[in-house]
């Protein structure tokens, strides 16, 4: 060829879309060859054409264009193979023992390489496990030569040596584990094991963990036994959706049996898995209907006469089986009751109801017989027999006021229990009467408490005083069954006398009343205190002259009280006390006459009882002169006192183990403590002994004549003046005329008059002188009708002196500013104080002298 036409020119080369690839021609002999400038595309068409253009060396074109096409090749695969997907999958659990091992590639392999060198499973302790190897189309397959082990962990690997089509292989060994299934065991029984009361027609259901070779499900590996091993006969069928296996026995189990199931390792999954080990439970039927509960109970008293009879039973019953022949009952005289028989099956209560009411107070008999079935079948193991008796009719319980009763208030509710609950429209004024004085019906209204069960008759007006009434309940009255009382019922009653009035203070004819005595008169029941009052509490003196006064009730003690105010009442003179008729009762009842007495004043004025304060306690004080005993049978029941130093205390030890000066001649006992100014060894100091007496000081002047005015002198009750000898005082204020008293002419009675309140007090401006005259004749204080020492009080302006010779008995409080003296050293004969003996500015001196200190 001319080597000048083989060109670029004459020889073109285009690619896709007709694009001119671009490229160098060169020639050599008889061979034209064109190299393109770069590498042509993968996978794509090129056209090469020659052109006429090319000559020989004759200069000869040729005859057409010369034109062919060729394709370049694929991309040339370089991408490992992976694997896409296993199955079992990677940490899967319960695999089956007879698995095959599936891997999945990501592209076609190479089969060769697919051996069991590069596809490998290991099992427990790393032991390798044998099998053969498969590939289809992307799919290797590991089939182990035997069954996998139960519940065991296997790891399986592809290794690098696998490779695809291109040669390929995989980029690293791919492995995955998983786990095997355990064998098959029981999930579940029903019954469970241990259950009781199990239904005689049940069906034993046993799940399982694992899906079953139903084969294996048969009465050969499920068994059923009951009392002394005798095997139940029965079938047994398999689900294999539920995995549940059970047992259906032929007939009824025995009732109150203990029934044992046994599944043998027989019993075998679908990979051919058996239990582990036989599996065993047992349950206990239940037993044959019972009668749990009746209503009324066996035995039962007063059941009402309209009652349905009703019985509860153990088991779900037939109901076709609770009917009047299975369930009976039977009156007096062996009668059957006509009735109707319900059963209610939830509750499980069968209930005969008595067409007509039961006879009152006699006995039934219930009878449910054998015929009585539960919806198993299973009969009552015996006839079930109970009795009870209905209550009878209607009685009173109980009356208010009781039968008989007397001094009811005239104000009284009359009240009626009954034994049974009471139809209330009977409980009327037809049935439920009140009759007076002349067979007189009192009117009122009647109520009835259906819980009390009680008939209240309430009097429309206030009853008569001192009357007899008859109450009387009809047959008429009924109880809520019907049933009407057996006969009437009728008491009687008697209501109260008037309220009176009794004088208390003064008494009626009393004479020598003290100028401002309480006028006291005692009531005989609880009064309206509204009514007792000025208007029907009056006093009038001379000439019907009232007396101005308040008036007071007490109601604790139902005593009406006239003090007269502003002024004292009029020294000797008749007065006149009355308590009208406007004075009434609670109830409204008045006194049915005036109650009218007469006194007569006196001159004597009473007093209250004076506060000692501190001092109280104190049997002895000698302000601060101090104390002295001599002898040794002095006792102070109480405390004794000195505002000055413990060294004027002599002869006395206290309940304190302190002692003051005492000799085997003088020791005289004070119960209670011993107070003093200074404190050495043994003694009690402190502020009390002066705050004692600052207050037997207040008490002297609070006894004086200045504070307490009105006192009188014994001379005007006869005898020497100031000597009270031989006399009987009342209660008052007594002031000596000649400036001091004597008890010498005989003892000295003080007259409570029943008032445990009465107060003496004796002012007297010098001494006090008692027993004598002369050494040798004490004389005493006596206490009678409820006077008391702690209200009786000596004032005395300068020196006491009690029984110099010894003996005697004093009583009160003495306080002296000169101080007092209790017999005369040398006497044994003991002189008595119940009181106190209180010195103010002079010691006290005691000689063998018990002092008791008044409470």
């Amino acid at each position: 060829m001319d080597s000048t036409t083989i060109n670029t020119t004459n020889l073109t080369m285009t690619g896709p879309g007709g694009t001119p690839v671009s490229g160098t021609v060169t020639y050599s002999g008889l061979t034209a060859n064109f190299t393109p400038a770069a590498a042509l595309a993968f996978n794509s068409t090129y056209t090469f054409t020659i052109t006429t253009g090319v000559k020989d060396l004759a200069g000869n074109p040729m005859a057409a264009n010369y034109t062919w096409t060729f394709s370049t090749g694929a991309v040339p695969d370089t991408t490992p193979p992976t694997v896409a997907s296993t199955d079992p999958a990677s940490g899967a659990v319960s695999v089956a023992i007879n698995k095959t091992l599936v891997s999945i590639f990501s592209e076609s392999m190479d089969s060769t390489t697919i051996n069991t060198t590069n596809f490998t499973v290991i099992g427990p302790g790393g032991t390798p496990v044998s099998g053969t190897v498969a590939y289809a189309g992307l799919t290797a397959s590991f089939t182990p030569a035997t069954n996998l082990a139960l519940n065991a962990t296997y790891t399986a690997t592809i290794k690098t040596g696998v490779k695809d089509l291109a040669g390929n292989p995989m980029a690293a060994n791919y492995t995955w584990t998983f786990m095997t299934g355990a064998a098959p065991s029981v999930t579940n029984t029903d019954p469970a094991s241990g259950a009781a009361n199990v239904a005689a027609n049940k069906k034993i259901s046993t799940t399982f963990s694992n899906a079953m070779d139903s084969t294996t499900i048969n009465t050969t590996n499920y068994t059923l036994k009951g009392p002394g091993g005798v095997s139940a006969s029965g079938t047994v069928t398999y689900d294999s959706v539920t995995k549940v296996a059970t047992f259906t026995p032929t007939s009824l189990l025995a009732l109150n049996a203990t029934y044992t199931v046994t599944i043998t390792t027989g019993v075998k999954d679908l990979l051919g898995n058996a239990l582990a080990a036989n599996y065993t439970w047992t349950f206990t039927t239940g037993a044959a209907p019972a009668v749990t509960n009746t209503d009324p109970a066996s035995g039962a008293a007063n059941v009402a006469s309209n009652k349905k009879i009703s019985t509860t039973f153990s088991n779900a019953m037939d109901s076709t089986t609770i009917n009047t022949t299975n369930y009976t009952l039977t009156g007096p005289g062996g009668v059957s009751a006509s009735g109707t028989v319900t059963y209610d099956a939830i509750t499980k209560v069968a209930t005969f109801t008595p067409t007509s009411l039961l006879t009152l107070g006699a006995t039934y008999t219930v009878t449910i017989t054998t015929g009585a079935k539960d919806l198993l079948g299973n009969a009552l193991a015996a006839n079930y027999t109970w009795t009870f008796t209905t209550g009878a009719a209607p009685t009173v319980t109980n009356t208010d006021p009781a039968s008989g009763a007397a001094n009811v208030a005239s104000n009284k509710k009359i009240s009626t229990t009954f034994s049974n609950a009471m139809d209330s429209t009977t409980i009327n004024t037809t049935n439920y009467t009140l009759t007076g004085p002349g067979g007189v019906s009192a009117s009122g209204t009647v109520t009835y408490d259906a819980v009390t069960k009680v008939a209240t008759f309430t009097p429309t007006s206030l009853l008569a005083l001192n009357a007899t009434y008859t109450v009387t309940i009809s047959t008429g009255a009924k109880d809520l069954i019907g049933n009407a009382l057996a006969a009437s019922f009728t008491w009687t009653f008697t209501t109260i006398a008037p309220p009176t009035a009794t004088p208390t203070s003064p008494a009626s004819g009393a004479t020598d009343v003290a100028l401002n005595q309480k006028i006291i008169a005692s009531f005989s029941r609880d009064m309206d205190s509204t009514t007792i009052s000025s208007l029907t509490f009056t006093v009038v003196g001379p000439g019907g002259t009232p007396v101005a006064g308040l008036v007071t009730y007490n109601t604790a003690s139902r005593t009406a009280t006239f003090i007269a105010s502003p002024t004292n009442f009029i020294v000797s003179t008749i007065y006149f006390a009355t308590i009208a008729t406007g004075a009434k009762d609670l109830a409204g009842n008045a006194l049915a006459t005036n109650c009218t007495w007469k006194f007569t004043t006196g001159i004597r004025t009473l007093a209250a009882p004076v506060p000692l304060g501190t001092a109280a306690p104190y049997g002895g004080a000698g302000g601060s002169a101090g104390m002295t005993n001599q002898g040794t049978l002095t006792v102070v029941h109480g405390d004794i006192l000195t505002t000055g130093a413990a060294t004027l205390i002599t002869g006395f030890h206290d309940s304190g183990g302190n002692v003051y000066t005492t000799t085997g001649s003088n020791d005289g006992l004070v119960t209670g403590l011993i107070y003093t100014a200074t404190t050495p060894p043994g003694s009690t100091p402190g502020a009390s002994a002066t705050a004692a007496d600052a207050d037997a000081r207040t008490a002297y002047t609070n006894l004086s004549p200045a504070a307490l005015p009105g006192g009188i002198d014994v001379s005007a009750y006869g005898g020497g003046a100031g000597d009270l000898g031989n006399r009987t005082l009342l209660p008052g204020i007594y002031q000596s005329a000649p400036g001091s008293f004597k008890i010498q002419s005989g003892d000295l009675t003080l007259d409570g008059q029943g008032d445990p309140n009465a107060v003496w007090v004796f002012q007297m401006a010098s001494s006090l002188t008692v027993g004598g005259p002369g050494a040798a004749f004490p004389q005493s204080v006596k206490l009678i009708n409820g006077a008391q020492a702690k209200n009786v009080y000596w004032q005395v302006g300068s020196a006491a002196t009690i029984n110099a010779g010894g003996g005697g008995n004093m009583v009160g409080t003495i306080i002296a500013k000169a101080g007092a003296a209790f017999s005369t050293a040398g006497n044994v004969a003991i002189v008595t104080l119940d009181g106190r003996a209180l010195g103010l500015d002079a010691s006290v001196t005691l000689v063998n002298t018990v002092i008791n200190v008044p409470q």
